[in-house]
């Protein structure tokens, strides 16, 4: 065996504990809430994860533009909207096959 040291003490406070942030919100893209709820959770740094239940444009109007401009991104998957803030990608590269 060779001589490794490994101090996971020492590692653990070398994690920049500012990245991980935010809640996986799951809810219903219905127009019942308010679009600044959705703005707020992504503000926080909260995933979105909205099950749809309408026409997506007309349903995402009130902040789908906005998250864009605070960086984040949207992506409509099945039947699903999800919202990501900014630095955190949504990764689709399974979905290419």
């Amino acid at each position: 065996m060779s001589d490794f040291d490994l101090d996971l003490r020492g590692a653990e406070g070398q994690l920049d504990e500012d990245e991980i942030q935010g809640d996986v919100v799951l809810g219903v893209l219905d127009g019942s809430t308010e679009p600044t709820v959705w703005i707020r959770n992504v503000e926080k740094g909260n995933v979105l994860v909205l099950a749809i239940e309408g026409d997506l444009n007309t349903l995402a109007a009130g902040f789908a533009r906005e998250v864009k401009d605070m960086g984040g991104e949207l992506m409509h998957f099945r039947k699903f909207l999800v919202v990501a803030p900014e630095n955190v990608d949504i990764d689709t590269d399974r979905l290419e096959s």
